[in-house]
């Protein structure tokens, strides 16, 4: 599995993009723009998305909206910019699972996750936070798989496809159980029935975890990167606490339809990597556990073809298939 912070370096260092190019074209946006986010309110998607929005109204004076388009683990809403007008006002929050896992996991797609959409730029990534709900007895890595040894466990995802559900069938095949996934439209849909015991556990991002852990409303026992999180140093990684080699990382970049101008490809580039630098934003999004890593498109093409590749080993040797 590819460490978060080599996701940094790589997009970094994606092909040039011709930066002159760039600070000469047009300001963008002219129109009414709208942000899809394919799962409800309240993850790092939305999150990201309504960042996005809310400074480049600002800047613009033009209404920015975000659409949240949930459901069949994001390719509702990833289907509905593929299928909309190359103009530059619908774009879309791409994730690990819309624009890389998808593809090996459901045996029909409605769109092509490569040849539909022109890419932006890349956005952040976060690990996720496997959290349980208090009445487990577990607290670390070793002690859940010897609960899940002997009784019967639960996961829950924001959807079949998404990092929280591969990252769950990553840790049944490495850890040689099978805990039950049960999906979700969102996480704000599975967090109740967390909470309520009804699941054992979910591997939720880590901007929607934490707060959760901080508050006392769950236990986290660890994270899927291979590297502990600046933003919870003090929660130990699943790869050192039992499982060798271990590592999930959920990502979200920003994608436009296929046939995008390559000049309006270039102000959209630019916008976002103006955004994604400000003060503010870094701050915020560095506290909620996302790691900014925006690039030129081309270093995300090239990362998208590479998770694409990774993750379908990991569905197949998993097993995993859409609930």
């Amino acid at each position: 599995m590819t460490h978060p912070r080599s996701v940094v370096v790589g997009v970094l260092l994606g092909t040039a993009f011709n930066l002159t190019a760039m600070a000469q074209t047009a300001p963008w946006p002219t129109k009414p723009v709208k942000i899809v986010v394919t799962f409800p309110p309240g993850g790092a998607p939305d999150t990201l998305a309504r960042v996005l929005a809310d400074k480049w109204g600002q800047s613009s004076g033009q209404t920015v909206t975000v659409d949240n388009k949930p459901g069949a683990g994001g390719n509702i809403g990833a289907d509905f910019v593929a299928k909309s007008p190359p103009d530059g006002t619908t774009l879309v929050v791409g994730t690990v699972g819309t624009h890389a896992i998808n593809a090996a996991l459901y045996d029909k797609m409605p769109y092509n996750h490569t040849k539909d959409f022109t890419p932006i730029s890349f956005l952040a990534s976060t690990p996720n936070l496997l959290v349980v709900n208090n009445s487990v007895p577990a607290k670390t890595v070793k002690e859940l798989i010897d609960l899940a040894k002997k009784s019967p466990l639960s996961f829950g995802s924001s959807g079949s496809g998404t990092s929280i559900h591969l990252s769950g069938e990553l840790f049944n095949t490495m850890a040689g159980v099978k805990m039950q996934h049960i999906p979700y439209k969102g996480r704000a849909q599975a967090v109740p029935d967390l909470l309520g015991g009804r699941i054992s556990m979910i591997f939720d991002n880590m901007p929607s975890a934490l707060p959760l852990v901080k508050a006392g409303e769950v236990r986290a026992i660890a994270v899927t990167s291979a590297a502990r999180s600046p933003a919870a140093p003090n929660i130990p990684t699943i790869a050192e606490s039992g499982l060798p080699g271990f590592e999930a990382t959920s990502w979200f970049a920003l994608y436009a339809p296929a046939g995008l101008p390559k000049d309006v490809q270039a102000r959209i580039n630019a916008e976002t990597l103006r955004v994604m630098a400000l003060p503010d934003v870094k701050e915020k999004l560095a506290g909620l556990g996302l790691e900014i890593a925006t690039g030129t498109p081309e270093a995300l093409a090239t990362f998208q073809q590479a998770e694409t590749a990774k993750w379908a080993k990991v569905v197949k040797e998993s097993g995993a298939k859409p609930d």
